[in-house]
């Protein structure tokens, strides 16, 4: 297939590893389309950083990948899609024209919130930067209004899984604290969101301390089928990504580090560059 100079990859954009999960699902949905995934491992987590510092890292990820052809990136980081993307589509996308489009997490999930809860009572595990910004009630409530959201942050999640320490007593211990602490909130919570996409690396350690009738929810299918569903529906959007089923994958941080940590999130071997953001 020849590419046209205007083609490009779809570039998807992550605090880190937490990414891959997503982009793993993405990438067996739509194999055919070439993709740009850029950890920004240097400075991660991002959950524990302020809206501002959020944004600044996110806008430099998104400048870097429209900077090497992509059209359309997916912000595959709840914290990001919480804290940057509105600000990024509302006051910064028009800089690179009006091809360029960068798509979240968050909407595609609050979409099908009504198919998540039989009860209408939705529990949500996150980052404190995710449930500060309030972004899955607010959107919740334009999608699923009868659906509540009762949110959980889970601070300690993100450094036991980018430390490998997801088998230690410390994982045991904040798993139990955190399931225990939002199941208080609500009898009736029946569906459990992982809203990071960090999360599903803990998802077994999560389901042992989760009552058996409590279903525990992963985006990553959510997404990849909602990004399906744009390209069918915006044609011109899928002329600009190039269909040659490449993966190209870079870091911020130590490409030997980022290639053995990514195996386990991507159920796949991984092999990056080193990029500098700032």
């Amino acid at each position: 297939m020849e590419i046209d100079a205007t083609q490009g990859p779809i570039g998807v954009f992550d605090s880190g590893y937490g990414g891959l999960t997503v982009f793993r699902e993405i990438k067996d949905a739509l194999p055919e389309y070439d993709y740009l995934y850029l950890g920004d491992n240097a400075r991660t987590p991002y959950g524990t950083r302020s809206q501002e510092t959020v944004y600044d890292f996110t806008l430099q990820g998104v400048e870097y990948l429209f900077s090497k052809g992509c059209s359309l990136i997916i912000l595959a980081c709840n914290t990001a899609s919480a804290t940057a993307l509105r600000t990024i589509q509302q006051s910064d996308l028009h800089r690179w024209g009006e091809d360029k489009r960068v798509l979240g997490v968050i909407r595609p999930t609050t979409e099908r919130l009504s198919e998540l809860t039989r009860s209408g009572h939705l529990g949500l595990f996150a980052t404190e930067a995710t449930v500060q910004s309030r972004s899955y009630i607010i959107e919740g409530a334009n999608y699923a209004p009868e659906v509540t959201i009762h949110q959980q942050a889970c601070p300690m999640w993100v450094p036991i899984i980018e430390n490998d320490e997801q088998e230690s007593q410390a994982a045991d211990y904040f798993t139990a604290k955190y399931v225990n602490a939002l199941l208080k909130q609500h009898q009736d919570i029946d569906a459990v969101l992982l809203a990071c996409t960090h999360y599903p690396i803990l998802a077994e350690k999560i389901r042992s301390h989760l009552p058996k009738e409590i279903d525990l929810i992963s985006q990553g299918t959510l997404v990849a089928e909602s990004l399906v569903d744009y390209l069918s529906r915006h044609q011109w959007m899928q002329d600009r990504c190039s269909q040659e089923g490449r993966m190209t994958f870079l870091t911020t941080d130590s490409p030997t580090d980022f290639d053995t940590k990514a195996t386990k999130f991507f159920n796949g071997s991984v092999k990056s560059e080193h990029v500098t953001l700032l």
